[in-house]
């Protein structure tokens, strides 16, 4: 892994920055207390990769939605049960099913409860992290569409953790390619087959299958071995790998430059 979930996970303070700032409205978050946290906890929510071990066991999916909705005083109490209904029923989940456990449910519905409940405290963003990666490939486009509703329809700015650059063609408005911790491009998704430039994204889409046998093409393979991430080489992470590799890339990290309007690469060689 290249470090995204590692990212989001610091983003919403699951995992403690050992250097570094995190921003959110042009306000440094990362040195905060857990007091002073909240509030910005409420205005940022994730759904996880895994929704099975996402979820407590021995809690029915309805308290679990219920909890957050009562910590974070979004309704009175006596609103609470009213409040998980609409939530269940925004998310295609049916309310009779609020007084179930987890394993009762498949690995789509559960997802579909994790979503519930990060709705469930009006966010402003959801990072949502591989969401649909661990589900059966029928279920996978049905929870995508949801969310592609849903931040419609709560005017939701969400940061979506993937990589599969097809799902990332179809769901997102900007894409930023990571390789071992390291922003190597960004760039806009209305046409990322023909625009990515970077080697390492070009070899992402290089990797892809294509379903029409009239396309196929030979998929790419890269070479070379992967840096560890604990003793990350001095130049640029991916020069062990890349096909374009000069002296410079060695010794030097390449610095993430705008190119073009609204697409920045890290390449001395591009």
């Amino acid at each position: 892994g290249c470090g995204k979930s590692t990212l989001g996970k610091l983003i919403v303070h699951l995992l403690g920055a050992t250097a570094g700032e995190i921003r959110y409205k042009d306000l440094e978050i990362s040195q905060l207390s857990t007091k002073d946290l909240i509030p910005y906890r409420r205005q940022m929510q994730m759904i996880f990769q895994d929704p099975h071990s996402s979820l407590n066991p021995r809690m029915t999916v309805g308290n679990a939605v219920r909890e957050m909705l009562a910590f974070h005083n979004i309704v009175p109490k006596e609103e609470l049960s009213a409040a998980v209904d609409r939530l269940f029923a925004k998310v295609g989940i049916h309310t009779d099913a609020k007084n179930k456990y987890p394993h009762e449910f498949s690995g789509g519905q559960k997802q579909r409860v994790g979503i519930a409940r990060a709705l469930s405290v009006n966010p402003e963003f959801i990072i949502a992290d591989e969401p649909v990666s661990a589900l059966d490939v029928s279920i996978q486009a049905q929870v995508l569409n949801l969310l592609m509703e849903l931040k419609e329809d709560f005017d939701l700015t969400m940061m979506f953790i993937s990589h599969d650059l097809k799902v990332i063609d179809h769901f997102c408005d900007r894409m930023l390619v990571m390789y071992l911790g390291t922003i190597v491009e960004e760039m806009s998704c209305l046409d990322i087959q023909a625009h990515a430039k970077h080697p390492y994204t070009q070899a992402l889409l290089g990797a892809n299958p294509l379903p029409d046998p009239a396309q196929r093409h030979e998929l790419t393979v890269l070479t070379g071995e992967v840096p560890s991430p604990y003793a990350l080489p001095k130049g640029c992470p991916f020069a062990s790998r890349c096909p374009l590799v000069t002296e410079q890339c060695r010794a030097e990290m390449p610095p993430l430059l705008e190119r073009e309007p609204g697409h920045r690469l890290a390449c001395w060689e591009l």
